[in-house]
């Protein structure tokens, strides 16, 4: 598991990358070990930096990384991490996949920064532990994975698996592990040098509290910012919204239109729509999934409010081809069974309104 004390030194802690990785994710948790060591005046760590054919990758800032060498290279690592960044959905390599599972057969702890978690996904090394992805894919990589166990920590460490957000995750990350190894002091002198203000928990929120994210601190309009975010696929109307904060339908305007500009219904529209970008980013969900993921009942008025907010149809947004080029049958065919739905509604309505006629007649 990772944080039990190595059996020899130096500790050899691979890192995987693949194209488009995250900088930030992948050097918060190298320069962390790095400085354990400079601190202890050891070589605690090792970090062999590894890429699939062992040729440099591209991350997502365009910086290039000269790797140690290819994935044959870290066939003896016993600790080993995935680093991905931007479209880690779209990997399926299946070398990769491979290798991950050949170390798995051998025992070895394997982990993942952001998104690394869809290809642990992928290669099926998560079911069955607890882990973690960053905010913004939660909810894409939930729909893609519902059979896992995803949580909003900072990280995850679950036994041989270890996960965590990205960004600067991988910092609190090790330096749990620091802590477990080589002692809390060490640790605290790393986050020192970092001017990190403190080692962070696992349970620690992945994102800035709401206040500081949106600049309000009205208790009442955060309550009703927190339900509509926990219902995003079965929006709340405006008179539930109200009645649960304790507001009128009129003070709730008021105070949407006061410290955010807008009214209730359109910030609640744009969350939702907010969200079913990143689904159609960040999953293979089809278009008619994400209208349904995200509240929308008429696929239509999705397609619409989408063009109306972003200037793209949700089909161009993956650069398919748009409703009006012929590439709209997955929407008519949702409207056209949400029609049929209907109709069989108020069929059986209307017979059960003349099946209890004739009770009344038969009764008289």
């Amino acid at each position: 598991m990772l944080g039990t004390v190595p059996r020899e030194l130096p500790q050899k802690i691979g890192f995987v990358v693949v194209p488009r990785f995250s900088m930030i994710g992948l050097m918060s948790a190298i320069e962390t070990l790095r400085l354990a060591n400079r601190l202890s005046g050891k070589t605690l760590y090792r970090w062999p930096l590894l890429t699939i054919t062992g040729h440099p990758l591209p991350a997502s800032n365009g910086f290039h990384l000269t790797p140690d060498g290819d994935l044959e290279a870290g066939n003896d690592l016993q600790t080993v991490a995935v680093c991905a960044g931007i479209d880690a959905h779209k990997v399926t390599d299946k070398t990769l996949i491979n290798w991950l599972r050949k170390l798995d057969r051998k025992g070895a702890d394997l982990g993942a920064i952001g998104t690394g978690s869809y290809i642990l996904a992928r290669a099926g090394l998560l079911e069955g532990y607890n882990c973690t992805i960053h905010w913004e894919a939660l909810a894409a990589f939930a729909e893609d994975f519902p059979e896992l166990e995803v949580t909003t920590e900072l990280f995850e460490i679950d036994r041989h698996r270890f996960t965590c957000a990205g960004g600067t995750s991988g910092i609190d990350m090790m330096l749990n592990m620091i802590a477990m190894q080589h002692g809390h002091e060490l640790a605290a002198r790393v986050a020192d040098q970092f001017m990190h203000e403190r080692i962070r928990d696992r349970h620690d929120h992945q994102r800035i509290s709401l206040p500081a994210r949106l600049g309000v601190r009205h208790p009442k309009l955060l309550s009703v910012i927190d339900l509509m975010e926990k219902h995003l696929e079965d929006p709340l109307s405006r008179a539930d919204l109200a009645r649960t904060s304790g507001l009128s339908t009129r003070q709730l305007e008021r105070l949407f239109r006061k410290y955010l500009g807008r009214s209730p219904a359109r910030y609640y529209l744009e969350l939702r729509l907010n969200k079913a970008r990143l689904l159609l980013l960040q999953t293979n969900m089809s278009v008619i999934d994400v209208a349904l993921a995200c509240g929308f009942v008429s696929a239509s008025h999705f397609s619409k409010c989408y063009r109306d907010f972003f200037g793209r149809t949700p089909r161009k947004e993956r650069g398919l081809p748009s409703e009006d080029e012929g590439g709209g049958s997955e929407l008519d065919e949702l409207d056209a069974t949400q029609a049929r739905e209907q109709a069989d509604q108020d069929v059986r309505k209307q017979t059960g309104k003349q099946s209890r006629r004739g009770t009344t007649v038969a009764g008289k």
